[in-house]
């Protein structure tokens, strides 16, 4: 289903699953050009004596947000938009989620493998942590997929649910330490931020992809145990919500 859900994403296309490599490419292009070269834009203080260009630190921080973005915005409609799959036959519905999020994880891999090649080009030999970035990826995975079950059910009662996570995503983008460093807030904003659980997971992806530091270890436990609770709290009510569901599509 994974594989079916990449392919159709491209179908009709004349380069079809190529246009997965070209997207992240044109993006990375982009950034590098408005950012280093028209802005001549420089990363906060912790980049200092670092090598690391803007554009690959933007770049990294939003591989990382796509994760959260994408399974997100699409699933309030994941069971709405398999009418037949509730209706029709017995099919285990909760793992429409997981297939959705494997698809994400597709795209996000291709873009890490661009953003090692385009390190390589632009700044040298990627720094030996940007091994750790799956490991950092674990907690945001299961994370994503808690929150995932609970909007799939919510959207089939309540409609307005998919809008509403694109306006929620559209402002986690710019609450998110992405575009910009975490020290150019003013103090007395910054508290607000860890309220936000993907700047915490931005911030740490980018320590491995880019500065060549170590994550915070005790912080990635912690994070590791609160999103498999997120995960545990959302197939819960994901099984205990279906049953309606066939009455109300």
């Amino acid at each position: 289903m994974t594989k079916r859900e990449v392919i159709g994403r491209y179908q009709g296309s004349v380069m079809g699953v190529l246009w997965s490599f070209l997207n992240p490419l044109c993006m990375l292009l982009v950034y590098t050009f408005v950012f280093s070269i028209v802005f001549q834009s420089h990363w906060g203080k912790e980049s200092a004596g670092n090598k690391g260009s803007f554009a690959l630190i933007l770049f990294s921080g939003l591989i990382t947000f796509s994760v959260f973005s994408e399974a997100i915005s699409r699933a309030p409609g994941l069971v709405t938009s398999n009418v037949n799959y509730v209706k029709k036959v017995v099919f285990p519905l909760e793992i429409l989620p997981i297939v959705s999020l494997a698809s994400v994880i597709f795209h996000v891999a291709i873009s890490f493998a661009i953003l090692l090649f385009a390190f390589l080009v632009i700044e040298g030999v990627p720094p030996p942590t940007v091994i750790l970035f799956p490991v950092i990826l674990v907690p945001l995975i299961f994370f994503v997929l808690g929150v995932s079950w609970v909007l799939a059910s919510i959207g089939v009662y309540l409609r307005d649910v998919q809008q509403t996570m694109t306006l929620l995503v559209t402002v986690t983008m710019f609450m998110t330490p992405i575009f910009y460093p975490l020290e150019a807030l003013p103090v007395r904003f910054r508290h607000y931020l860890e309220y936000n659980p993907m700047a915490y997971f931005v911030e740490e992806a980018r320590r491995v992809l880019v500065f060549g530091l170590q994550p915070h270890w005790s912080a990635f436990v912690l994070a590791l145990m609160l999103s498999f609770g997120v995960a545990y709290i959302g197939y819960v009510w994901f099984q205990k919500t279906r049953s309606g569901f066939s009455d109300v599509l």
